[in-house]
């Protein structure tokens, strides 16, 4: 077994470990994006409503939001490799479950489950490289992670489209069960185990439940406002998370070190993920609709739509990667999210007349241009900030606090621009939300950019 910071990028060990990294946080990105694509099929198909259609892509965020600080602390204690080999197992199960699913309710069911396996794995795929590698290649390798997984999550769509046209949407959550096989077996072969060896004590599950019902309470708060549950859900999900912040300041072992939060650039970092990932889980989600219920696009055209982001991620997330480590984290922080931004204010464009080249392929070329500069300085950026022994927990927070992003717009938009129902069928309801969507999504980035270069050190990556 190689020892911890041992492994040199080019090497079949380095490799091996960038390889089981991402295809396993690859194929979690991958179904994160796919199913937007599915949404419309799922919802005729297993007659739901947009609420229950949320509920398919934030049952998901929830979990995995909800208990991937408890994933990434699991990692530390018993190994990264191990957990993250449970979690793809467990992945690909629950992704069987879905594939099956009957009726709405169980396929949110099996959604949920999904994204527990997928709180197991995806801390670890990136405390691997950040546990195996030298800390001079670790930039590089961690460039080389995002751009590759940065192309499951825009590639998602159009496997999505292909799948559905030609297959069924159940497909897009079988196919998760090879690409799990694949995952596991470079795993146990080559990866070598890194663990936190001054790990000890109990596990936090205070702290695990409170988050849970914190984020859930919330959840479900914003989709169903206007139920008679939705009060009383968020005033339980404020007190869980005011209980959650107390139990882990008084744990002697929390789940989350509130240490990790006194490093400015590491708080600045998150609160500029919780903005970025809030603005694109939201895009993502909108867009897809527009241009099926909208536009007129079939399930395969919409996602192949998406593929200048793509192209983008795939020739330039490990140059941003490098870029970042050269001169900073703080410039590509700062400048990718107003890029992004203006991708979004040109994705205004898409409407009934929609033409590809003139409303579509600018827009996300842009989208895709800024993604690929931010990408790997942040990720770079919030391990650097952390003590190597604790990289788990720090991926977990920042993915965690990615998927809560995610979540709550996808939760939050559709109510605040006026979505409900079943109107993401309605063409005239939708295009009206949509473009009130995405200035709200390009306000979150500009935003997201201003926390970054504010706040942001940009010797961080040198220490």
């Amino acid at each position: 077994m190689v020892g911890p910071a041992a492994v040199r990028l080019g090497t079949p060990t380095g490799r091996a470990v960038i390889a089981a990294a991402t295809l396993g946080s690859g194929m979690t990105l991958l179904d994160g994006t796919v199913v937007n694509v599915a949404l419309v099929r799922i919802g005729a198909d297993l007659d739901a409503s947009l609420a229950q259609l949320q509920w398919v892509t934030n049952g998901y965020l929830l979990s995995l939001a909800s208990l991937i600080l408890l994933g990434g602390s699991l990692g530390d204690r018993f190994g990264r490799r191990r957990v993250f080999v449970v979690g793809t197992v467990w992945f690909a199960l629950a992704s069987l479950a879905c594939g099956l699913a009957p009726t709405a309710e169980t396929l949110i069911a099996a959604r949920v489950l999904q994204g527990v396996g997928g709180a197991l794995l995806t801390p670890g795929s990136l405390a691997m490289i950040q546990g195996a590698f030298v800390a001079e290649d670790r930039p590089r390798a961690i460039g080389a992670w995002s751009g590759l997984g940065g192309i499951a999550t825009a590639v998602g769509p159009f496997v999505g489209g292909v799948l559905i046209d030609h297959a069924s949407w159940r497909w897009i959550f079988l196919v998760n069960l090879p690409l799990a096989a694949v995952t596991v077996a470079v795993a146990l072969r080559a990866v070598p185990e890194t663990r936190d060896p001054r790990e000890a004590g109990r596990l936090d599950l205070a702290g695990a439940t409170l988050a849970t019902l914190g984020l859930a309470g919330t959840t479900y708060a914003l989709i169903q406002w206007g139920d008679a549950l939705a009060l009383p859900s968020a005033v339980v999900a404020v007190l869980a998370l005011v209980a959650f912040v107390v139990v882990e300041r008084r744990r002697a072992d929390p789940m989350l070190d509130p240490g990790l939060f006194t490093d400015r650039t590491f708080s600045a970092a998150n609160a500029m993920t919780l903005l970025v990932y809030a603005a694109l889980g939201a895009v993502m989600f909108f867009l897809v609709l527009q241009l099926q219920t909208v536009g007129g696009y079939a399930a395969l055209a919409a996602g192949t739509a998406t593929l200048p982001v793509t192209v983008c991620m795939l020739l330039l997330a490990a140059r941003g990667g490098a870029l970042g480590a050269r001169i900073g984290p703080r410039v590509p922080m700062s400048v990718g999210p107003v890029v992004m931004a203006g991708g979004v204010l040109l994705l205004l464009a898409v409407g009934q007349d929609v033409v590809y080249v003139r409303d579509v392929l600018p827009g996300l070329t842009v989208f895709g241009l800024g993604l690929a500069l931010m990408v790997a300085p942040l990720t770079a950026t919030v391990l650097a900030a952390a003590p190597d022994e604790q990289a788990g927990l720090a991926s977990g927070v920042n993915n965690a606090v990615a998927r809560a992003g995610s979540l709550l717009a996808v939760a939050a938009l559709p109510v605040a621009v006026g979505l409900g129902g079943d109107q993401y069928a309605d063409p005239l309801a939708l295009d009206a939300a949509y473009r009130s969507a995405m200035v709200a999504c390009a306000a979150l980035l500009v935003l997201g950019g201003a926390v970054s270069w504010f706040a942001v050190r940009p010797d961080v990556l040198e220490q």
